[in-house]
């Protein structure tokens, strides 16, 4: 996929016996990969790094704790839990999903934004190899963000905004600019 740098996070320093055998492991799995730099990041000082320079990571590895952590806080730089797409990509198989999961408290009532899991149906496209498809997705979401006409509530300056949309209605304004490019 092209991708340069890998860091990977840990507290080991005060974690010794599992974060000690997870930057063990992933020193040793870099070894593989010579032409990708490598680097790794105490969790603590990763967060604010991200805060400050995210502009210097790439691929960022974690275990499942720090995973969930950062990858709420990147959410939040980038708009929010709705926006945020995720994927857990193993060697045989790969799930795409938002990276807020599936918040069933919201079921039924057509008000979550559908950004997240599209844009997680996206980095499938691209896993799959079917760039073109994931390129017109992902400008026809961008689209309709940038439009900010038919987006949900939690895209909307204020919340309480009476212009916001539903989840369809977006889904079907993402949908209509797919077939206007």
């Amino acid at each position: 996929m092209g991708r340069k740098k890998v860091t990977s996070v840990h507290k080991a320093n005060i974690m010794k016996f599992s974060d000690g055998l997870w930057l063990d492991v992933s020193r040793q799995v870099a070894k593989d990969y010579p032409d990708i730099e490598f680097e790794d990041r105490i969790v603590d000082n990763m967060c604010m790094q991200l805060i400050q320079k995210p502009e210097l990571y790439d691929v960022i590895v974690l275990p499942n704790l720090y995973g969930d952590i950062i990858s709420d806080l990147c959410a939040g730089l980038v708009g929010g839990l709705g926006v945020a797409p995720g994927a857990n990509i193993g060697d045989k198989v790969a799930i795409f999903e938002a990276t807020h999961g599936s918040a069933p408290k919201y079921k039924g009532q057509n008000k979550v934004n559908p950004t997240a899991l599209i844009l997680s149906g996206v980095m499938m496209l691209r896993h799959i190899a079917k760039m073109a498809e994931a390129d017109k997705l992902e400008k026809a979401v961008a689209a309709v963000i940038a439009e900010g006409k038919n987006v949900t509530y939690d895209m909307k300056e204020d919340r309480n905004d009476p212009t916001a949309v539903g989840t369809s209605q977006m889904a079907d304004a993402i949908i209509e600019k797919m077939g206007s490019s």
